[in-house]
């Protein structure tokens, strides 16, 4: 079961946010915290993008790709996750018929 959220500070970019974490996902989150942040300054050091804005937009994108088109041993972890996604939406679908026919 999962701990209350507790306020954690992290630096982005060189700004301050204070973000709401249980305790047992504090690293994977500083881990989170720290890949975006390499990833915004890859993107800032090209020199093409200025605006903190749209380095966030370009780096959520590039995470997002890399996300999608992972692969672990062969195993396709994006196509995996959006196949699930279509049964969930099937799934709930599903439901929803069921539940009009005892209305």
């Amino acid at each position: 079961m999962a701990s209350d959220p507790k306020s954690l500070d992290v630096t982005i970019m060189g700004r301050a946010f204070k973000v709401a974490c249980p305790p047992e996902d504090r690293a994977g989150l500083l881990e989170a915290v720290d890949y975006l942040d390499r990833k915004m300054q890859e993107i800032k050091e090209t020199g093409k993008i200025a605006n903190l804005e749209r380095i966030a937009i370009m780096a959520a994108l590039n995470i997002t790709h890399e996300f999608l088109t992972t692969r672990v041993g062969g195993f396709d972890v994006g196509a995996f996750k959006r196949r699930i996604n279509d049964m969930n939406k099937q799934i709930d679908q599903s439901m929803a018929d069921q539940n009009d026919l005892f209305k």
